[in-house]
């Protein structure tokens, strides 16, 4: 069977690349199966239903994704979400790099940075909505994520985190419910609400 693409993203993808790295002698890998479609995860899935609710209510015009990765979250955001401002942030450069040739390539909503959501200086309240997915079990200061994340959202933090222990060894961190709360209580959130996927935990916690 022919495999499918998200041809837009694609597109864009490959003409960024393209206006990036043409004539380069040592040009990066052209990553074309992150493209692939596929069915979304259980986690992206609940999440892409939240934002569904709040983005025709006016809450979510403008989102930052932390930890965008491989795209597992924010490709389906882009697909589904064409026209909503999406900032990303990421401490790799070849993450960063990947995002920057969509941008280029004509995803122009999509705005890449490369840096660490411990210390980014962006202005407070930048974002309606701060996305962090299967993030804040890989950082070791997690009151710093938290207090920036806190900071720069207007609205929503939405927070995806496995709930139980894995063979992961970059995941550094188990969190609980009350973990989480505590968490963003602390650092400013009036409320939060929890949903569960097989798992991984999934918490909306609101300014």
């Amino acid at each position: 069977m022919e495999q499918q693409y998200v041809t837009p993203l694609l597109e864009a993808y490959i003409r960024g690349y393209e206006k990036r790295h043409k004539g380069m002698p040592e040009a990066p890998e052209r990553k074309d199966h992150y493209f692939k479609t596929k069915e979304d995860l259980p986690r992206v899935r609940a999440v892409l239903g939240f934002l569904q609710g709040v983005i025709p209510a006016g809450q979510c015009q403008s989102l930052l994704d932390v930890g965008s990765g491989r795209g597992a979250f924010l490709f389906p955001l882009l697909r589904d979400f064409p026209s909503l401002e999406v900032t990303c942030i990421d401490i790799l450069p070849h993450r960063v790099e990947l995002l920057q040739c969509l941008h280029d390539g004509g995803i122009s909503n999509l705005h890449p940075f490369m840096g660490d959501i411990c210390t980014w200086d962006a202005p407070d309240k930048k974002f309606d909505v701060v996305t962090m997915l299967e993030v804040m079990e890989h950082i070791p200061d997690t009151d710093a994520v938290v207090r920036n994340a806190v900071r720069l959202a207007r609205n929503y933090i939405v927070v995806s985190v496995p709930s139980k222990p894995d063979d992961n060894p970059e995941h550094i961190h188990l969190f609980s419910n009350e973990d989480l709360k505590s968490l963003f209580l602390e650092h400013g959130c009036k409320k939060v609400k929890f949903m569960s996927v097989t798992n991984h935990r999934i918490m909306v916690a609101q300014r």
